[in-house]
């Protein structure tokens, strides 16, 4: 691929990030309009538009950043985005577990945590099978 579709491709993935995040920011605005919560959607929009302007201006000087948001990272980047991704799942899957765990406690039913916590370990022994299988 020449250099400059290189870098066009590139550049596409580090502002596609930060892009999401305002995208998303701008979703949970209407959400929260729509449902009666105009604050707290402004707050969730600030906090997204907060994390994407960090990321764009991460873009610009870190080369771990640069890395990750390459079209084919090297084995070091690789690595690097495949465990920030496993802890960033332990950490939704404890959070999750730990608000199930509240709810049930204070005698509700903890319905939408449950979904989370079953979602997370269906998905995990799914990729467990998958994976012992292709690797």
């Amino acid at each position: 691929m020449p250099t400059r579709a290189q870098q066009m491709t590139g550049d596409t993935a580090r502002r596609s990030v930060p892009g999401f995040f305002l995208v998303l920011g701008g979703a949970c605005l209407v959400a929260a309009t729509f449902g009666g919560h105009l604050a707290l959607g402004l707050v969730a929009f600030g906090i997204l538009a907060a994390c994407s302007l960090a990321l764009v201006l991460l873009g610009r000087r870190s080369e771990t950043y640069q890395g990750l948001t390459d079209k084919a990272p090297d084995e070091r980047f690789a690595r690097i985005g495949g465990r920030a991704w496993a802890g960033t799942g332990v950490v939704l899957t404890v959070g999750n577990l730990c608000a199930f765990i509240g709810e049930l406690a204070s005698g509700r039913s903890g319905d939408p945590y449950f979904w989370f916590v079953a979602i997370a370990a269906v998905s995990y022994i799914g990729f467990v099978a998958f994976w012992s299988r292709h690797a």
